[in-house]
């Protein structure tokens, strides 16, 4: 929207959808909803082309696949960890830069970080930049001027932030979300931490999933427990 709205160069829109399985997207269910019934259009509607890119594997392929050398050898490579994320690394970055390969060479890439994320900005590397920071956009700003364009994903109602559902950084809030309102999801994170032979069982850096299921599910029975008593 700023680079319509000044002018800059833009040539398409780059969507890189993360899958869960080869039919379930990595995105919660409202936020894929938004893209595809919202947001693509609209910016279409717009003269935005949007291109949406996905990888060769999924969160399921990457998750069983099985450790090929070292001690762990033979053992799947389960969940992801926290701050190395090999699902961002191969569904997400692989299939961009792949794509970017395709351009010309001195394609810019526009980079939504905003300028209040100074940390993030001093990591852009070259023919990259930022278009919140180029016209002073803090995030609370991008915020406002998604709103405004009707482009304001509805997980904002719930979360302050996007990410897989099966993210391991996913904050409580956004767990609870999925177990409340999406169970069929939920119960597929729990198949895949009853397999065997994993790395490691943890889903994050403290707890395996099933701790959560089990953490939920007795607040669960606790509230069932209060309301009876009233």
């Amino acid at each position: 929207m700023l680079a319509l709205e000044h002018g800059e160069p833009l040539d398409e829109a780059v969507y890189c959808e993360v899958m869960f399985d080869k039919t379930i997207s990595g995105e919660v269910p409202e936020h894929r909803d938004f893209i595809y019934h919202t947001a693509i259009p609209k910016l279409e509607r717009m003269g935005v082309k949007v291109r949406v890119l996905r990888a060769e594997k999924t969160y399921v392929d990457l998750f069983t696949g099985t450790v090929t050398r070292g001690p762990k050898k033979g053992m799947l490579r389960a969940f992801p960890i926290c701050g190395k994320c090999y699902v961002q690394r191969d569904c997400k970055i692989k299939p961009i830069c792949r794509h970017q390969k395709s351009l010309p060479a001195d394609t810019m890439q526009y980079i939504g970080i905003a300028y209040d994320e100074q940390k993030r900005l001093s990591r852009l590397k070259n023919q990259q930049v930022s278009l919140l920071a180029k016209y002073k956009f803090t995030e609370e700003d991008a915020k406002q001027l998604c709103r405004k364009a009707g482009l304001l994903s509805p997980v904002y109602a719930f979360t302050d932030r996007g990410g897989c559902w099966f993210c391991p950084n996913a904050r409580r809030k956004e767990l609870q979300h999925l177990y409340d309102h999406h169970p069929e999801l939920w119960e597929r994170m729990l198949e895949l931490q009853a397999l065997p032979g994993k790395v490691s069982e943890k889903f994050n850096r403290t707890d395996t999933f099933s701790d959560i299921d089990a953490r939920f599910r007795m607040e669960d029975a606790q509230k069932s427990l209060f309301e009876s008593a009233a």
